[in-house]
């Protein structure tokens, strides 16, 4: 039985495994889901051991566990380093999804789950592949490690003081990150490029405490309306980012670098389609390719304060809050930005009220030489299982990736696109099939 035969004889059991994997709520922000986080990276370290990788182990953080395993049996051949994440988002609100978040449901042909691409349904590919490359032909042609984390969807702390701790172990030729997003469907993709990100919270105090609208109300600072107006300051009718300097750093496109955005094979209507709002809008000046990938951004990810129960209650806050994010490009510096952003809301912010601003976590933007032979090789890869050549593109960036690089400084990153497929284990093969990686 060859590769691809093995592969479509196991798909019914591989996609039950899959399943299993969903099912379990892993979710990183909540710590009611911490026994939930240890099943899942035992589970990964199961899978990987069943795949037939040695020295698997999993490590104990500050949070959440990562879990490690190696195959070095092909000397004088690359190692390539596998990361990954097994930790998901919240599900909330619940109410909004069609079939339980946690119970994987196949509709329309696709398959929808939390975690099914974003990280579960990558992860679960690599090392079914692993596998089947095993099964076949009895062992794997190049040299692998694979670190698989907990803590991707928090800002992937652990995973810094883990990656410092063990540069010479992790050290490889090349990172492979599958975490990233494809251009479209059946167009397979890599990442050359990621937006930074700076993620915050802010709290406005008003009054002392709580107070009834009706005895207060038209005499005193309402938190809630205020940090309502701050955001609503905080762009202009172009979209621009109002932040003085924030602009600053950003480099100028190219005319090459325009024209090979929008020479990429995707569509606007389809885009269009899958935000499914009544219409787009975005920085003014730019297609919709730029906005996505080559300009900064930022963005309110929620905000709360009052009073939000069942029926109602006549109260002026204490406090509002308020949870955003900024999207970097490089050149940009996060620490620069947030010296910027803080000194902007200070600005704005009356005097009536108090503001703590807190940063969650920080992650430079990064920009790979694409013109690196491995990235050939990705492309070999992708073409011969997906049957098209692969698109580059920028995306957004996670902590990790500045994380990853620290491993060693001479390794190259390839991201590959997140949407898995039937072929997406047949890609893994054609990969170990090209004999210069």
């Amino acid at each position: 039985m060859n590769l691809t035969e093995y592969i479509e004889s196991k798909r019914d059991e591989h996609l039950n495994d899959l399943f299993e994997f969903l099912r379990i709520p892993s979710v990183s922000a909540q710590s009611e889901h911490k026994p939930d986080i240890e099943r899942a990276a035992k589970w990964v370290a199961d899978r990987l051991g069943a795949a037939g990788l040695e020295n698997i182990e999993i490590v104990p953080t500050k949070m959440h566990p990562l879990v490690y395993a190696e195959s070095l049996h092909a000397p004088g051949k690359p190692t390539v380093l596998f990361y990954g994440h097994y930790d998901v988002q919240p599900a909330e609100p619940l109410d909004l999804w069609t079939s339980p978040a946690f119970e994987p449901t196949i509709r329309g042909g696709n398959l929808y789950g939390r975690g099914t691409a974003d990280d579960k349904g990558q992860v679960h590919i690599h090392i079914r592949a692993l596998d089947a490359i095993r099964k076949t032909a009895g062992k794997l042609p190049i040299n692998l490690k694979v670190m698989v984390e907990g803590e991707e969807e928090v800002g992937s702390v652990s995973l810094w003081d883990f990656v410092i701790a063990n540069k010479p172990r992790l050290k490889a030729d090349a990172l492979v990150v599958s975490d990233t997003g494809m251009l479209a469907r059946g167009v397979p993709s890599i990442t050359y490029a990621l937006r930074g990100l700076n993620y915050y919270q802010i709290e406005i105090t008003g009054p002392a405490q709580d107070l009834h609208s009706g005895i207060f109300g038209g005499a005193v600072p309402n938190p809630i309306t205020i940090l309502c107006e701050l955001f609503a300051k905080l762009h202009d009718s172009n979209f621009r980012v109002t932040v003085p300097g924030f602009y600053d750093d950003v480099a100028k496109l190219s005319k090459a670098e325009r024209k090979t955005l929008s020479d990429l094979p995707w569509k606007v209507k389809e885009f269009r389609k899958n935000v499914g709002a009544p219409g787009l809008m975005g920085e003014k000046g730019f297609s919709i390719g730029e906005q996505l990938w080559t300009r900064p951004t930022l963005e309110l990810n929620g905000i709360w304060g009052g009073y939000t129960g069942e029926g109602s209650k006549t109260v002026i806050p204490s406090k509002a809050y308020a949870k955003f994010s900024t999207r970097l490009v490089p050149n940009q510096n996060q620490d620069k930005i947030t010296r910027l952003l803080e000194r902007h809301i200070r600005k704005l912010l009356p005097k009536t009220v108090r503001f703590k601003l807190d940063v969650h976590s920080q992650g430079k933007a990064w920009v790979a030489p694409y013109t690196h032979p491995f990235f050939e090789v990705a492309h070999r890869a992708l073409e011969k299982g997906s049957r098209c050549r692969a698109s580059c593109l920028a995306s957004d960036c996670p902590t990790k990736t500045r994380t990853l690089r620290t491993s060693t400084s001479r390794s190259k990153i390839i991201l590959a696109g997140s949407r898995p497929s039937r072929n997406s284990t047949k890609v893994w093969a054609a990969c170990s099939e090209l004999p210069h990686i």
